[in-house]
């Protein structure tokens, strides 16, 4: 067993507190790069923490500790999203079907999924200019989230998560519309 864990599960306060602040800030920032709400991720890196502290003796870590509490916190904030029914069926976004709620599309006449469309694109015309230019290369070239991240310079990622903001923004806006 980790060293770490298995003082937590001998109720070690002062090694639960350093394990707690070397990691807290950084999960929060983790957790809110998929919530984007800093409650709600505070909220489940402190539900992740209060997990290990009373399940410490049960948990079987086979990686790193680190990995384990990165893992927890990213299922925590899926099961989160899932909950709030704000899904990614097709692993961060497919513009053409998951960008507008299915209900929207398959309620809609040609002419209204056209309009749709077109307020999409107006949409991300209003997004900052790099996720403009990710949101682009992904739907309208089809590149590749690595293709994108070596043309632009960035990490897989950084397109990743830039892809996950554009479509809350663009989702929210469509809603006003």
């Amino acid at each position: 067993m980790n060293l770490i864990l298995e003082e937590i599960s001998k109720k070690n306060d002062k090694v639960f507190k350093i394990f707690f602040d070397r990691h807290y800030e950084e999960l929060v920032i983790y957790a809110n790069g998929y919530l984007f709400d800093k409650d709600s991720s505070e909220d489940i890196v402190q539900e992740v923490f209060i997990y290990i502290w009373e399940h410490a003796s049960n948990l079987n870590v086979e990686t790193s500790l680190r990995g384990y509490i990165f893992a927890m916190v990213r299922n925590r904030c899926l099961n989160y999203l899932k909950s709030i029914k704000i899904t990614d069926n097709l692993e961060y976004l497919d513009f053409n079907l998951t960008l507008i709620s299915e209900h929207v599309f398959n309620s809609t006449s040609e002419d209204e999924k056209v309009i749709v469309y077109h307020q999409v694109l107006k949409i991300i015309d209003t997004l900052p200019e790099k996720m403009q230019q990710i949101v682009r290369l992904k739907f309208l070239h089809n590149y590749k989230y690595a293709e994108i991240a070596k043309e632009l310079r960035v990490s897989v990622n950084t397109v990743k998560t830039q892809l996950r903001r554009a479509k809350l923004r663009i989702t929210e806006r469509l809603l006003q519309f």
